[in-house]
């Protein structure tokens, strides 16, 4: 079964971790906390499960494996859920209290009492599809138009769920990069407000709001396990994701926090670039990943600076690992419980299974028979039609 990963050729950077600050000042316990406070409150809100995956752990030959399954999250199906509506109620909390003249709480937005104001700003992002999905629901809530962005190669399945959810949604040709270029230009030229889940220079508020609502995630996950986890591995994209579960993970637990292992598509890996530059690093997208949600060529500053500190390893892998993990999660081929997953959820884990089975990188990695391992299942079933292919066998899309 495991055989197909025995084969697989990863690539290794080491990073340069060490005793930095911007775990606790790029984002700070308040931005976690007043996250939490929030997204807590809103309806239909609960804990999403921490999967152990004890039969894997014994195959592959390490102490536990927990998979942090985000499928159910809202029902959206990923963990973008808690990034882009949080950084959008933000958003408009700012514009509103501006056009007011006095604060407006996030609870007033929440329940409705500033809905003719909201209809009136215009809030836009460009998404690989979760993050989109996310905004478009966190505006459907509260009546402010929402404009997305996608590039060639985004489904039609999840072009399809944000037009659901109420949003305009504006398909370009090329790449997710060239996505965020033009929703950034033209939010400009329209005085519209771009709620995006990466920052560059001069825009930073709606990515760390949206790396706080991430948090939400990793306090679940601390508030359950008894020991720290060892090990944990962040799939990359912009660095988003990876930079919160990390600076959360170093909140919760100083000193013994776990070992950060930043995993990305070989196709895409800015981050994997970027650590053995020693600076952020842009990488062209030459053929997209079948981990559309890791399709990503610019990091983002926020986050690097987080993880330039943070990470000890940065990793790739093949597209050729993806859809045979998502087939081993959903056929239960280790005789754990089923988790049916995306393509980028199983990012991590597919690192972990073919690290553990390759000795040389398995000790770059420090792991061991009593390596406790931390993966982030970032979506589910976020576009049936690509599910039910990976699912009949196929390994490419």
């Amino acid at each position: 079964m495991l055989d197909l990963f025995s084969s697989a050729v990863l690539h290794h950077a080491p990073g340069a971790p060490r005793a930095g600050a911007a775990a606790r000042s790029v984002l700070t316990e308040q931005d976690f906390a007043e996250a939490c406070a929030e997204i807590m409150a809103w309806e239909g809100y609960a804990a999403t499960p921490l999967v152990s995956l004890a039969g894997l752990a014994r195959q592959i030959g390490v102490g536990r494996v927990d998979y942090k399954h985000e499928g159910p999250r809202f029902g959206l199906g990923s963990f973008k859920a808690l990034g882009g509506a949080y950084a959008a109620m933000r958003v408009l909390q700012v514009e509103l209290s501006a056009q007011l003249g006095q604060r407006v709480s996030l609870a007033d937005i929440r329940n409705g009492k500033h809905a003719e104001a909201c209809a009136q700003v215009t809030l836009v992002s460009a998404t690989d599809g979760n993050h989109g999905r996310s905004l478009a629901w966190g505006c459907q809530r509260v009546g402010a138009p929402c404009r997305i962005y996608i590039h060639a190669e985004v489904s039609e399945g999840r072009a399809a769920a944000m037009r659901d959810l109420g949003a305009e949604v504006i398909r370009i040709e090329g790449d997710y990069d060239d996505s965020v270029l033009l929703a950034k230009t033209e939010a400009e030229a329209n005085g519209w407000h771009v709620v995006s889940d990466t920052s560059w220079e001069g825009y930073t508020e709606p990515p760390r709001n949206v790396m706080a609502g991430y948090g939400v995630m990793t306090r679940e996950i601390c508030e359950r396990l008894e020991h720290p986890p060892t090990h944990v591995f962040l799939q990359g994209g912009v660095g988003g994701l990876a930079a919160s579960v990390a600076a959360g993970l170093r909140q919760f637990y100083g000193a013994d926090a776990p070992r950060v292992v930043i995993v990305e598509p070989e196709l895409a890996a800015c981050l994997f670039e970027s650590a053995r530059n020693g600076t952020a690093t842009n990488v062209a997208i030459e053929a997209e990943t079948i981990m559309a949600g890791l399709s990503c060529g610019e990091p983002s500053g926020m986050a690097w600076e987080i993880l330039s500190e943070e990470a000890a390893d940065f990793v790739t892998i093949p597209d050729a690992i993806v859809a045979p993990t998502v087939r081993l999660l959903a056929k239960a081929e280790t005789g754990d419980a089923l988790v049916e997953a995306g393509e980028s959820a199983v990012a991590g884990l597919a690192a972990l299974i073919a690290a553990r089975l390759d000795p040389d990188l398995s000790a770059k990695l420090g792991l061991d028979e009593t390596s406790r391992a931390l993966l982030i299942g970032s979506e589910g079933v976020t576009d049936p039609v690509i599910f039910e292919a990976i699912m009949r066998g196929a390994d490419h899309l």
